[in-house]
């Protein structure tokens, strides 16, 4: 059921928005050479202790989870890409990471994903980033009334190919409330006006991941992370948006 937010249901989910916000921040920058997954998971948890929100990861257990996820924000390192589980591994030089999180707050879920890399990066790293993150912009610059799912889901298309990516719409955006994972879903590639009308109080997660070699993917042993079929890095980057009358409102923006 797609639910419409009013203006003041979505001033009441700012402060979530704020604070994945926080936490994506603290966990990038606490992302360094010789840091443990586990040391980053554990401050992401602190910060929801002190804050009195809920994870929305710890209990999470979908079809495609083999077991409840178990830990409260995912960490994908190189050749993964989505659903990264924090394990004991200690950042190299170079690694590629995507950190994902999502916590309710007030009873309002906000969700956010940022792709880094620790110490010397690669030029292909920030390219594919960089297209990620550009790619994320077009969508939220098509999260409109009047325009359609298909329109948000082109405009990630387009800036995909334009680098060269394949894209996998096995997962993608959604719609976000009171519960992390609601309808619509938004892939990452479409036909534009086809879909779902966009109208005011729309909240949406705008998700775009692409991999450097491929579109195919496979589940790690762990039951949870999602890894490239050729062993090529993947990126990630997302946004809580909810959609207005006037200009679309990020709100997990940072900084």
């Amino acid at each position: 059921m797609i639910e419409l937010r009013t203006p003041a249901e979505i001033d009441e989910m700012r402060a979530a928005g704020r604070f994945v916000a926080s936490v994506i921040e603290a966990t990038s920058k606490a992302a360094a050479v010789g840091v443990n997954l586990l040391e980053l998971d554990a401050l992401a948890h602190e910060m929801i202790r002190k804050a009195g929100a809920e994870s929305c990861y710890i209990d999470y257990h979908p079809s495609f989870g083999a077991s409840p996820f178990g830990k409260v924000i995912c960490t994908s390192v190189n050749d993964a890409v989505l659903h990264g589980l924090p394990h004991d591994y200690t950042l190299r030089d170079g690694d590629l990471l995507s950190l994902d999180f999502a916590a309710s707050v007030d009873g309002w879920v906000s969700d956010s994903a940022i792709s880094i890399v620790v110490g010397t990066p690669r030029e292909a790293d920030l390219r594919l980033i960089d297209t990620t993150q550009r790619a994320l912009d077009a969508g939220i610059s098509a999260a409109r009334p009047g325009n359609r799912i298909g329109d948000i889901s082109r405009a990630i298309a387009d800036v995909a190919k334009a680098g060269g990516y394949a894209i996998n719409t096995d997962f993608g955006g959604h719609g976000v409330g009171r519960t992390m994972h609601g309808d619509p879903h938004i892939p990452n590639n479409g036909r534009p006006g086809r879909g779902l009308p966009l109208k005011p109080g729309l909240v949406i997660a705008i998700e775009p991941w692409f991999l450097e070699t491929t579109d195919r993917i496979f589940t790690d042993p762990d039951g949870w992370t999602l890894r490239s079929a050729d062993g090529s890095r993947g990126a990630h980057s997302e946004h809580t948006v909810a959609i207005t009358d006037g200009d679309p409102i990020v709100l997990t923006k940072r900084g």
